[in-house]
């Protein structure tokens, strides 16, 4: 991002390779929609451009690039009037695991729909800081610098948030072996 920064704009193509998986995966989960996640990254990659004075390498180059597609995506859902929705469980298979044996790979591929699904119903507050620290693995400080809170603040939202999603988890969890159970 020095190189883009400092006017080397064929470099931004380096960080768009690098970053553009991992980031689209990301808007995936936070944005519920492909589509949405598609045009939110590159709205983040055209500000990576258009803002690459402001870039300081004062951190990780990763936690500037999450600050600012949570700020695209805020952006994104303000123009659109519409918030977050549930991912599409298409969408899921396609990220699932692979397992040798095919009663393990349907068990799984489910608790991911679940999981995936109790991810969806969590408030965006909970689902972007449980995305950044789990699914992205960044650091506890670069969470901070995201969120713009202290690191002991990042820990506790990201502690209470997965508490909820375990409880939302749960819940879905029981009323899908109760709804098997009654047919």
């Amino acid at each position: 991002m020095i190189a883009v920064r400092d006017g080397e704009l064929d470099a931004l193509g380096e960080l768009f390779e690098r970053h553009h998986g991992p980031l689209f995966g990301f808007l995936v989960k936070l944005t519920g929609s492909r589509t949405s996640a598609e045009d939110v990254a590159q709205t983040v990659f055209q500000r990576m451009l258009k803002y690459r004075h402001t870039y300081r390498d004062d951190g990780s180059f990763t936690a500037w690039m999450y600050h600012l597609a949570r700020r695209c995506a805020a952006d994104h859902f303000r123009k659109a009037s519409s918030a977050p929705h549930a991912i599409d469980p298409v969408d899921l298979h396609e990220h699932a695991d692979d397992a040798p044996h095919a009663a393990h790979h349907a068990t799984m591929r489910d608790d991911h729909a679940v999981l995936h699904a109790a991810l969806a119903r969590l408030d965006q507050g909970d689902r972007e800081v449980l995305l950044l620290s789990r699914f992205q693995e960044l650091s506890f400080a670069e969470i901070a610098g995201i969120l713009d809170c202290s690191v002991g603040a990042a820990k506790v939202r990201a502690h209470r948030a997965l508490r909820t999603l375990r409880d939302v988890f749960l819940r879905l969890e029981r009323s899908k072996s109760s709804a098997a159970g009654t047919e």
